[in-house]
Protein backbone atom coordinates (compact mmCIF):
# COMPACT_ATOMS: atom_id res chain seq x y z
CA UNK A 1 0.00 0.00 0.00
CA UNK A 2 2.86 2.38 0.84
CA UNK A 3 4.45 1.86 -2.57
CA UNK A 4 1.06 2.31 -4.23
CA UNK A 5 0.36 5.49 -2.24
CA UNK A 6 3.80 6.96 -2.94
CA UNK A 7 2.93 7.34 -6.62
CA UNK A 8 -0.37 9.10 -6.05
CA UNK A 9 -0.98 12.86 -6.16
CA UNK A 10 -4.16 14.67 -5.16
CA UNK A 11 -4.41 18.30 -6.26
CA UNK A 12 -6.59 20.66 -4.20
CA UNK A 13 -7.86 23.82 -5.86
CA UNK A 14 -9.26 26.64 -3.69
CA UNK A 15 -9.25 30.26 -4.94
CA UNK A 16 -7.50 33.40 -3.63
CA UNK A 17 -5.17 33.36 -0.63
CA UNK A 18 -7.66 34.85 1.88
CA UNK A 19 -7.98 32.41 4.83
CA UNK A 20 -11.46 31.42 3.69
CA UNK A 21 -13.54 28.27 3.99
CA UNK A 22 -12.19 27.11 0.62
CA UNK A 23 -8.70 26.85 2.11
CA UNK A 24 -9.85 25.50 5.47
CA UNK A 25 -11.79 22.67 3.85
CA UNK A 26 -8.89 21.84 1.51
CA UNK A 27 -6.48 21.74 4.47
CA UNK A 28 -8.88 19.61 6.54
CA UNK A 29 -9.15 17.07 3.71
CA UNK A 30 -5.39 17.06 3.09
CA UNK A 31 -4.61 16.49 6.78
CA UNK A 32 -7.25 13.75 6.99
CA UNK A 33 -5.83 11.93 3.97
CA UNK A 34 -2.21 12.21 5.08
CA UNK A 35 -3.08 11.06 8.61
CA UNK A 36 -4.24 7.74 7.13
CA UNK A 37 -2.07 7.65 4.00
CA UNK A 38 1.09 9.72 4.60
CA UNK A 39 2.58 8.57 1.31
CA UNK A 40 -0.14 10.17 -0.80
CA UNK A 41 1.12 13.52 -2.09
CA UNK A 42 -1.40 16.32 -1.45
CA UNK A 43 -0.84 19.73 -3.03
CA UNK A 44 -2.91 22.91 -2.71
CA UNK A 45 -2.72 25.54 -5.47
CA UNK A 46 -4.56 28.83 -5.89
CA UNK A 47 -4.99 29.15 -9.66
CA UNK A 48 -5.00 32.98 -9.48
CA UNK A 49 -1.60 33.17 -7.75
CA UNK A 50 -0.30 30.41 -10.03
CA UNK A 51 -1.49 32.29 -13.13
CA UNK A 52 -0.82 35.92 -12.29
CA UNK A 53 1.44 35.99 -9.23
CA UNK A 54 1.19 39.19 -7.17
CA UNK A 55 -2.06 40.22 -8.85
CA UNK A 56 -3.77 37.85 -6.40
CA UNK A 57 -2.95 40.12 -3.42
CA UNK A 58 -4.50 43.07 -5.26
CA UNK A 59 -7.64 41.08 -6.10
CA UNK A 60 -7.99 39.84 -2.50
CA UNK A 61 -7.55 43.35 -1.10
CA UNK A 62 -10.04 44.83 -3.54
CA UNK A 63 -12.55 42.07 -2.74
CA UNK A 64 -12.39 42.74 1.02
CA UNK A 65 -12.59 46.52 0.58
CA UNK A 66 -15.54 46.20 -1.79
CA UNK A 67 -17.52 44.05 0.66
CA UNK A 68 -16.75 46.46 3.50
CA UNK A 69 -17.38 49.74 1.65
CA UNK A 70 -20.28 48.78 -0.66
CA UNK A 71 -22.01 45.70 0.81
CA UNK A 72 -25.32 46.33 -0.97
CA UNK A 73 -23.66 46.68 -4.36
CA UNK A 74 -21.54 43.56 -3.83
CA UNK A 75 -24.65 41.59 -2.84
CA UNK A 76 -26.55 42.67 -5.97
CA UNK A 77 -23.61 41.94 -8.27
CA UNK A 78 -23.01 38.54 -6.67
CA UNK A 79 -26.63 37.46 -6.93
CA UNK A 80 -27.12 38.67 -10.51
CA UNK A 81 -23.86 37.17 -11.78
CA UNK A 82 -23.79 33.73 -10.13
CA UNK A 83 -27.08 33.05 -8.32
CA UNK A 84 -29.87 34.51 -10.48
CA UNK A 85 -31.45 31.82 -12.69
CA UNK A 86 -29.08 29.29 -11.14
CA UNK A 87 -30.80 26.44 -13.03
CA UNK A 88 -29.59 27.80 -16.36
CA UNK A 89 -26.20 26.83 -17.78
CA UNK A 90 -23.98 29.91 -18.05
CA UNK A 91 -20.73 30.61 -19.85
CA UNK A 92 -18.10 32.71 -18.12
CA UNK A 93 -15.94 33.52 -21.12
CA UNK A 94 -13.71 35.95 -19.25
CA UNK A 95 -12.68 33.16 -16.84
CA UNK A 96 -11.96 30.91 -19.82
CA UNK A 97 -9.76 33.57 -21.45
CA UNK A 98 -7.91 34.32 -18.20
CA UNK A 99 -7.40 30.85 -16.74
CA UNK A 100 -7.79 27.99 -19.21
CA UNK A 101 -4.23 28.01 -20.54
CA UNK A 102 -2.85 28.19 -16.98
CA UNK A 103 -5.09 25.33 -15.87
CA UNK A 104 -3.77 23.20 -18.74
CA UNK A 105 -0.20 24.14 -17.73
CA UNK A 106 -0.85 23.31 -14.05
CA UNK A 107 -2.29 19.88 -14.88
CA UNK A 108 0.61 19.14 -17.19
CA UNK A 109 3.08 20.03 -14.41
CA UNK A 110 1.40 18.27 -11.49
CA UNK A 111 -0.12 15.27 -13.30
CA UNK A 112 -2.62 14.65 -10.47
CA UNK A 113 -4.47 11.37 -10.02
CA UNK A 114 -7.48 13.14 -8.50
CA UNK A 115 -8.44 16.82 -8.33
CA UNK A 116 -10.51 18.29 -5.49
CA UNK A 117 -12.15 21.69 -6.08
CA UNK A 118 -13.22 23.67 -3.02
CA UNK A 119 -14.15 26.73 -5.10
CA UNK A 120 -16.39 27.12 -8.12
CA UNK A 121 -13.93 28.81 -10.48
CA UNK A 122 -11.40 25.95 -10.85
CA UNK A 123 -14.36 23.56 -11.01
CA UNK A 124 -15.76 25.55 -13.94
CA UNK A 125 -12.42 25.33 -15.79
CA UNK A 126 -12.12 21.58 -15.25
CA UNK A 127 -15.74 20.99 -16.27
CA UNK A 128 -14.96 22.83 -19.53
CA UNK A 129 -11.82 20.74 -20.17
CA UNK A 130 -13.70 17.52 -19.43
CA UNK A 131 -16.53 18.50 -21.75
CA UNK A 132 -13.95 19.03 -24.51
CA UNK A 133 -12.42 15.64 -23.56
CA UNK A 134 -9.04 17.27 -22.95
CA UNK A 135 -8.68 15.58 -19.56
CA UNK A 136 -9.95 12.36 -17.98
CA UNK A 137 -8.63 12.75 -14.41
CA UNK A 138 -11.43 12.36 -11.81
CA UNK A 139 -12.61 15.67 -10.34
CA UNK A 140 -14.46 16.12 -7.06
CA UNK A 141 -16.46 19.23 -6.13
CA UNK A 142 -16.46 19.86 -2.38
CA UNK A 143 -19.02 22.59 -1.69
CA UNK A 144 -18.14 24.97 1.15
CA UNK A 145 -21.47 26.81 1.34
CA UNK A 146 -25.08 25.70 1.72
CA UNK A 147 -26.05 26.38 -1.90
CA UNK A 148 -24.64 25.81 -5.39
CA UNK A 149 -24.04 28.82 -7.64
CA UNK A 150 -23.63 29.09 -11.41
CA UNK A 151 -19.82 29.15 -11.51
CA UNK A 152 -19.52 25.58 -10.24
CA UNK A 153 -18.93 23.03 -12.98
CA UNK A 154 -21.50 20.26 -12.63
CA UNK A 155 -22.34 18.05 -15.62
CA UNK A 156 -18.86 16.66 -16.32
CA UNK A 157 -17.54 16.66 -12.74
CA UNK A 158 -17.23 13.09 -11.49
CA UNK A 159 -18.21 13.41 -7.81
CA UNK A 160 -19.89 15.95 -5.55
CA UNK A 161 -19.62 16.30 -1.75
CA UNK A 162 -22.67 18.26 -0.56
CA UNK A 163 -23.76 19.44 2.91
CA UNK A 164 -27.54 19.20 2.52
CA UNK A 165 -30.33 17.15 0.94
CA UNK A 166 -31.52 20.28 -0.85
CA UNK A 167 -28.21 20.48 -2.72
CA UNK A 168 -28.29 16.76 -3.48
CA UNK A 169 -31.78 17.18 -4.99
CA UNK A 170 -30.56 20.14 -7.05
CA UNK A 171 -27.75 18.05 -8.56
CA UNK A 172 -30.04 15.09 -9.26
CA UNK A 173 -32.41 17.42 -11.08
CA UNK A 174 -29.38 18.35 -13.22
CA UNK A 175 -29.14 14.67 -14.20
CA UNK A 176 -26.39 13.47 -11.87
CA UNK A 177 -26.61 9.91 -10.58
CA UNK A 178 -27.00 8.89 -6.94
CA UNK A 179 -23.52 7.32 -6.91
CA UNK A 180 -21.89 10.63 -7.87
CA UNK A 181 -23.23 12.53 -4.87
CA UNK A 182 -22.07 12.12 -1.27
CA UNK A 183 -23.98 13.90 1.51
CA UNK A 184 -21.01 14.64 3.77
CA UNK A 185 -21.76 18.00 5.38
CA UNK A 186 -19.10 20.65 4.81
CA UNK A 187 -15.89 18.79 5.75
CA UNK A 188 -14.31 19.76 9.06
CA UNK A 189 -10.86 18.97 10.44
CA UNK A 190 -10.47 15.56 12.09
CA UNK A 191 -9.22 17.25 15.27
CA UNK A 192 -12.62 18.89 15.70
CA UNK A 193 -14.41 15.89 17.19
CA UNK A 194 -18.01 15.32 16.18
CA UNK A 195 -20.51 14.94 19.01
CA UNK A 196 -22.38 11.66 18.62
CA UNK A 197 -25.59 12.79 20.36
CA UNK A 198 -27.00 15.67 22.34
CA UNK A 199 -26.31 14.03 25.70
CA UNK A 200 -24.79 17.26 27.08
CA UNK A 201 -27.78 19.30 28.25
CA UNK A 202 -27.81 23.06 27.89
CA UNK A 203 -26.79 24.44 31.27
CA UNK A 204 -29.88 25.32 33.28
CA UNK A 205 -28.48 26.92 36.43
CA UNK A 206 -24.79 27.67 35.98
CA UNK A 207 -23.84 30.62 33.73
CA UNK A 208 -24.46 29.80 30.08
CA UNK A 209 -21.24 29.85 28.05
CA UNK A 210 -21.68 31.65 24.72
CA UNK A 211 -18.95 31.81 22.06
CA UNK A 212 -19.00 34.83 19.74
CA UNK A 213 -17.01 34.42 16.51
CA UNK A 214 -16.48 36.36 13.30
CA UNK A 215 -13.88 38.97 14.19
CA UNK A 216 -10.82 37.54 12.49
CA UNK A 217 -10.69 39.73 9.37
CA UNK A 218 -12.04 42.82 11.09
CA UNK A 219 -15.02 42.78 8.72
CA UNK A 220 -18.56 42.84 10.06
CA UNK A 221 -20.51 43.98 13.08
CA UNK A 222 -18.80 42.14 15.93
CA UNK A 223 -17.64 45.34 17.69
CA UNK A 224 -21.21 46.63 17.88
CA UNK A 225 -22.47 43.23 19.04
CA UNK A 226 -20.00 43.11 21.93
CA UNK A 227 -21.17 46.55 23.06
CA UNK A 228 -24.71 45.14 23.38
CA UNK A 229 -23.60 42.72 26.11
CA UNK A 230 -25.09 43.74 29.45
CA UNK A 231 -24.33 42.55 32.98
CA UNK A 232 -26.60 39.51 33.28
CA UNK A 233 -24.68 36.95 35.34
CA UNK A 234 -26.63 34.08 33.76
CA UNK A 235 -24.35 34.39 30.72
CA UNK A 236 -20.61 34.43 30.15
CA UNK A 237 -19.43 35.47 26.70
CA UNK A 238 -16.18 34.33 25.10
CA UNK A 239 -15.25 36.44 22.06
CA UNK A 240 -12.96 34.84 19.50
CA UNK A 241 -10.99 37.82 18.19
CA UNK A 242 -8.61 35.94 15.90
CA UNK A 243 -5.96 38.32 14.57
CA UNK A 244 -8.15 41.38 15.24
CA UNK A 245 -6.02 43.08 17.91
CA UNK A 246 -8.25 46.18 18.00
CA UNK A 247 -11.24 44.04 18.99
CA UNK A 248 -9.21 42.25 21.68
CA UNK A 249 -8.10 45.57 23.14
CA UNK A 250 -11.59 47.05 23.02
CA UNK A 251 -12.99 44.12 25.05
CA UNK A 252 -10.11 44.33 27.53
CA UNK A 253 -10.82 48.05 28.02
CA UNK A 254 -14.49 47.33 28.77
CA UNK A 255 -13.38 45.54 31.95
CA UNK A 256 -16.53 43.44 32.15
CA UNK A 257 -16.15 40.22 34.12
CA UNK A 258 -18.77 38.44 31.98
CA UNK A 259 -16.79 38.88 28.72
CA UNK A 260 -13.53 37.06 27.96
CA UNK A 261 -11.60 37.97 24.79
CA UNK A 262 -9.71 35.11 23.15
CA UNK A 263 -6.81 35.71 20.75
CA UNK A 264 -5.92 33.71 17.67
CA UNK A 265 -6.15 29.96 18.23
CA UNK A 266 -3.90 28.02 15.91
CA UNK A 267 -4.31 24.64 17.61
CA UNK A 268 -7.39 22.76 16.48
CA UNK A 269 -7.26 20.69 19.67
CA UNK A 270 -7.70 23.91 21.68
CA UNK A 271 -10.50 25.02 19.38
CA UNK A 272 -12.15 21.65 19.89
CA UNK A 273 -11.93 22.06 23.68
CA UNK A 274 -13.38 25.57 23.44
CA UNK A 275 -16.37 24.34 21.42
CA UNK A 276 -17.03 21.60 23.96
CA UNK A 277 -17.30 24.12 26.81
CA UNK A 278 -19.91 26.22 25.00
CA UNK A 279 -23.69 26.04 25.22
CA UNK A 280 -24.25 28.11 22.07
CA UNK A 281 -22.42 29.96 19.31
CA UNK A 282 -23.19 33.48 18.08
CA UNK A 283 -21.57 33.77 14.68
CA UNK A 284 -21.60 34.81 11.04
CA UNK A 285 -22.81 32.11 8.60
CA UNK A 286 -19.46 31.07 7.14
CA UNK A 287 -19.73 27.51 5.86
CA UNK A 288 -16.94 25.92 7.91
CA UNK A 289 -17.88 27.55 11.23
CA UNK A 290 -21.52 26.54 10.79
CA UNK A 291 -20.49 23.00 9.87
CA UNK A 292 -18.30 22.69 12.98
CA UNK A 293 -21.17 23.92 15.15
CA UNK A 294 -23.63 21.51 13.51
CA UNK A 295 -21.29 18.58 14.09
CA UNK A 296 -20.87 19.76 17.69
CA UNK A 297 -24.70 20.00 17.95
CA UNK A 298 -24.52 23.53 19.37
CA UNK A 299 -27.27 26.12 19.27
CA UNK A 300 -26.37 28.53 16.46
CA UNK A 301 -27.35 32.20 16.47
CA UNK A 302 -26.56 34.42 13.47
CA UNK A 303 -25.92 38.10 14.20
CA UNK A 304 -24.56 39.31 10.86
CA UNK A 305 -23.99 38.03 7.33
CA UNK A 306 -21.52 39.36 4.81
CA UNK A 307 -23.12 40.18 1.44
CA UNK A 308 -23.23 37.44 -1.17
CA UNK A 309 -22.49 33.90 -0.02
CA UNK A 310 -23.22 34.38 3.68
CA UNK A 311 -26.61 36.02 3.02
CA UNK A 312 -27.67 33.03 0.93
CA UNK A 313 -26.29 30.61 3.55
CA UNK A 314 -28.60 32.25 6.11
CA UNK A 315 -31.64 31.79 3.85
CA UNK A 316 -30.87 28.11 3.28
CA UNK A 317 -30.04 27.32 6.91
CA UNK A 318 -33.07 29.16 8.23
CA UNK A 319 -35.34 27.16 5.90
CA UNK A 320 -33.90 23.98 7.44
CA UNK A 321 -34.38 25.31 10.98
CA UNK A 322 -30.68 24.80 11.77
CA UNK A 323 -30.00 28.37 12.90
CA UNK A 324 -31.71 31.22 14.74
CA UNK A 325 -31.32 34.75 13.43
CA UNK A 326 -30.84 37.65 15.83
CA UNK A 327 -32.52 40.14 13.52
CA UNK A 328 -33.21 43.05 15.83
CA UNK A 329 -30.09 43.31 17.97
CA UNK A 330 -28.79 46.51 16.31
CA UNK A 331 -31.97 48.52 16.78
CA UNK A 332 -33.36 46.96 19.93
CA UNK A 333 -32.81 48.55 23.32
CA UNK A 334 -32.48 45.10 24.83
CA UNK A 335 -29.10 43.65 25.75
CA UNK A 336 -27.73 40.64 23.89
CA UNK A 337 -28.60 38.49 26.93
CA UNK A 338 -32.23 39.63 26.81
CA UNK A 339 -32.46 38.48 23.20
CA UNK A 340 -30.84 35.09 23.87
CA UNK A 341 -32.58 34.29 27.15
CA UNK A 342 -35.99 33.16 25.75
CA UNK A 343 -34.34 30.41 23.68
CA UNK A 344 -32.84 28.81 26.79
CA UNK A 345 -36.07 29.10 28.80
CA UNK A 346 -38.12 27.03 26.36
CA UNK A 347 -37.61 23.25 26.59
CA UNK A 348 -39.95 22.85 23.62
CA UNK A 349 -37.78 25.12 21.48
CA UNK A 350 -34.56 23.36 22.53
CA UNK A 351 -35.99 19.87 21.94
CA UNK A 352 -37.38 20.90 18.56
CA UNK A 353 -33.97 22.29 17.57
CA UNK A 354 -32.20 19.07 18.61
CA UNK A 355 -34.73 17.07 16.58
CA UNK A 356 -33.79 19.09 13.49
CA UNK A 357 -30.09 18.60 14.24
CA UNK A 358 -30.67 14.85 14.62
CA UNK A 359 -32.47 14.76 11.28
CA UNK A 360 -29.58 16.64 9.68
CA UNK A 361 -27.07 14.10 11.04
CA UNK A 362 -29.28 11.17 10.09
CA UNK A 363 -28.98 12.15 6.42
CA UNK A 364 -25.18 12.48 6.44
CA UNK A 365 -23.16 9.40 5.55
CA UNK A 366 -20.92 7.94 8.24
CA UNK A 367 -17.72 7.81 6.20
CA UNK A 368 -15.59 10.91 6.58
CA UNK A 369 -14.89 12.85 3.35
CA UNK A 370 -11.12 12.25 3.35
CA UNK A 371 -11.74 8.49 3.50
CA UNK A 372 -14.17 8.70 0.56
CA UNK A 373 -11.52 10.52 -1.49
CA UNK A 374 -8.98 7.78 -0.68
CA UNK A 375 -11.45 5.08 -1.74
CA UNK A 376 -12.30 6.90 -4.97
CA UNK A 377 -8.58 7.30 -5.69
CA UNK A 378 -7.96 3.54 -5.52
CA UNK A 379 -11.31 2.46 -6.95
CA UNK A 380 -10.41 4.04 -10.27
CA UNK A 381 -7.20 1.95 -10.52
CA UNK A 382 -5.31 5.06 -11.41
Amino acid sequence: MEQQSANKTILFLPFLQIPSGHHQVAKALMDGIQKNQPYIKCEKVDILSYSFGKVEALVSNTYLKWIHAFPGLYSRVYRSSVYKNVDEKKRFRLYEILFLRYMRKLLSEKKPDVIVCTHGLPSYMLNYLKEKKEISVPVINVYTDYFIHSVWGIQHIDYHFVPTNHMKDFLQQKGLKEGQIFLTGIPIHHKINKQADHSKPVAAFSPLSILITGGNLGVGAINDLVKKIGTNKSFHFYVLCGTNQALYQMITNLQKNNITPIGYIESREKMNELYDKMDAIVTKPGGVTISECLFKRKLIFIYHALPGQEEINVQMLEKSGLIFQLKQWKNDNQSLEDQLYPFFQSNTLLESYQDRINEYHHNIIEKIPSQIIEELLYARNL
